[in-house]
């Protein structure tokens, strides 16, 4: 036996190193002593050994992405091979995993890693293990991503408009810091904002900078945020808050109008300034005007930072007598700029004189129609906006008035008393107020309309046609004669509602059958339709003929649900 590969060991092994094909075959174990002589022979079958021809190789992602780590064999035709993937030594369970997954088969074993995250960085074994034999291969994956949150913003330096900041970087996640941005937020801010430093692009060597253009006495916090080639990363946690130092105003009121008013008074009105751009505190307004044409200036103070409006009142301003105004600011630390120069007109005359040529005529027992003849332009030098309609009861106090406005020259004056006297007068209106009033017109509302309802109203169907009848109703001595009644008739609660006027105590209706129907009948009058009799439904019969009867006490129930008929003859 050759001594360079095959060794007899002292417990009778045979070892064989370095197998070969010309290896495999028989192989007899024979012992022997004084008593005699044991074998024993086995057969060696000598494998084709496992190999990794396509091992996975190290390398760089970014997170997102998905990458496949190879892994590929040549083995025994004879041998089933088992495929397993260690991560940073511990086995992946795919049952259990969302972002890993074994693909190929046979002879692959590959790993796709989908979706890729910072965790999954580290080294990635591919381990294949046969009857006879074992091989593995390993590879690193090194993640990329965008930055973690710096840390520890701390202020510096604050003034009026600036504020100096420092902090510490947090990881680049394998993709060097390119840049800072910094945010701030204030009580005014929708969320965080990207605000203007210097240098105007913090670059990632650089862990300080200085905000610029900020608002003076405002409440602020800072965050960091890095960036590399990968994106943007997590801010930072906001630096406590400060607030910045007062200062002048810089920005005038926006808006600066006005006119309107009582005579004698100019009115200036304008957009106050916002809070975020008071710069301090005891902020205010001065308001100046003047006539056009002359050069003194007039000034008042608002000591309001709410403000947006100034009245100045002196019986002597001629109307509509054009001023020159401007606003300005002020506050704690000084003053600042004043409004571009508006022009703005004093206030008018109310009208001198009253409508003309007003009568009334009564429409109903509550309702009175008002005519007038219009203020023409050549008769007064004041503006007319419109008209103001008064009336009160015939006796009533001077103050249970009530008013309206109308731009036409007629208004319709509802919601009125029965028989009742009213005193009525029209007075033209502008912006400086209300003009002397007409003369009153006296009129009485028409009597009211008779309250009893239509009583014993019969009914009698047939085919599609409904034959109605109700007593007359007899007004009282206090109210309108009756002149005519009105059948309002509709299908069911939700139809579309049909009139039918009639000066009888009866009525026909063409409906069409096989359908619901709800009645009412009211009397008319001078004074306005009279009390309903209530809804009186007729049912559905299509191929019936029937009648009905409601009495006077039936007829005033409103829900048809709790309706009592009395059938004097159901068939025909």
């Amino acid at each position: 036996m050759g001594r360079s590969r095959r060794t007899i060991l002292e417990d009778g092994t045979l070892r064989i190193a370095n197998v070969s094909k010309s290896d495999g075959g028989r192989y007899t174990c024979v012992a022997r002593n004084p008593f005699g002589t044991a074998s024993s022979t086995g057969t060696l079958v000598v494998k084709e050994p496992t190999r990794i021809t396509a091992p996975p190789l190290s390398m760089d992602a970014t997170v997102g992405e998905s990458i496949v780590f190879p892994c590929v064999i040549s083995t025994d035709s004879t041998l089933e091979p088992t495929f397993k993937w260690f991560f940073n030594g511990k086995l992946l369970d795919f049952t259990r995993q969302d972002h890993f997954e074994m693909i190929g088969g046979g002879s692959a074993g590959d790993l796709m890693i989908r979706n890729i995250q910072l965790k999954h960085s580290g080294k990635y074994v591919c381990m294949v293990h046969t009857l006879v034999d074992s091989v593995s291969a390993a590879a690193d994956l090194l993640v990329r991503g965008s930055p973690g949150a710096p840390e520890g913003v701390v202020m510096g330096e604050i003034t009026d408009t600036t504020a100096q900041l420092s902090w510490v970087p947090g990881s680049d996640h394998h993709s060097p810091i390119t840049s800072y941005i910094v945010q701030a937020r204030n009580p005014f801010s929708i969320g965080w904002q990207a605000v203007k430093t210097v240098p105007a692009t913090v670059p990632g060597q650089m862990l300080h900078a200085t905000v610029v253009a900020l608002n003076p006495f405002v409440d602020y916090e800072f965050r960091v945020v890095a960036v590399n080639s990968v994106g943007v990363g997590e801010p930072s946690a906001p630096s406590r808050q400060i607030r910045t130092k007062a200062a002048a105003p810089e920005i005038a009121p926006a808006s600066v109008s006005g006119g309107g008013g009582n005579r004698g008074e100019l009115v200036i009105a304008w957009e106050p300034v916002p809070e975020e751009h008071q710069n301090g505190e005891g902020f205010g307004y001065v308001v100046a005007f003047r006539p056009i044409g002359t050069t003194t200036w007039k000034q008042a103070v608002m000591a309001s930072s709410e403000a947006s409006k100034y009245t100045f009142k002196n019986d002597s301003l001629p109307p509509l007598a054009q001023y020159e105004v401007r606003v300005g600011v002020y506050n704690g630390v000084g003053e600042g700029p004043f409004s571009d120069v508006a022009i703005v007109f004093s206030a008018e005359e109310e009208p001198s004189i009253a409508p003309s040529r007003v009568w009334a005529r009564t429409l109903s027992a509550s309702e009175i129609q008002v005519y007038w003849e219009p203020i023409a332009e050549r008769e007064t030098n004041e503006k007319i906006f419109g008209y103001e309609v008064v009336w009160r009861e015939e006796g009533a106090a001077s103050s249970a008035v009530e008013s309206v406005r109308v731009t036409d020259t007629a208004a319709t004056i509802t919601g009125l008393k029965g028989s009742t006297a009213y005193l009525i007068s029209v007075s033209a209106h502008n912006s400086a107020g209300t003009g002397p009033p007409s003369s009153p017109v006296n009129i009485t509302t028409k009597k009211p309309p008779p309250s009893h309802a239509p009583a014993n109203i019969e009914w009698n169907l047939t085919n599609s046609k409904i034959l109605l009848n109700w007593e007359h109703v007899k007004a009282m001595d206090n109210e309108s004669d009756v002149t005519g009644y009105k059948v309002v008739y509709r299908q069911n609660w939700l139809g579309r509602t049909s009139i039918v006027e009639t000066n009888r105590t009866s009525v026909e209706l063409q409906l069409p059958s096989g359908e619901d129907y709800l009645i009412e009948i009211r009397s008319q009058s001078e004074g306005g339709d009279g009390s309903s009799s209530g809804p009186i439904r007729i049912p559905k019969m299509s191929s019936l003929n029937s009648k009905g009867h409601l009495n006077a006490d039936i007829s005033k129930v409103a829900d048809f649900c709790a309706m009592i008929f009395v059938v004097s003859r159901l068939f025909l």
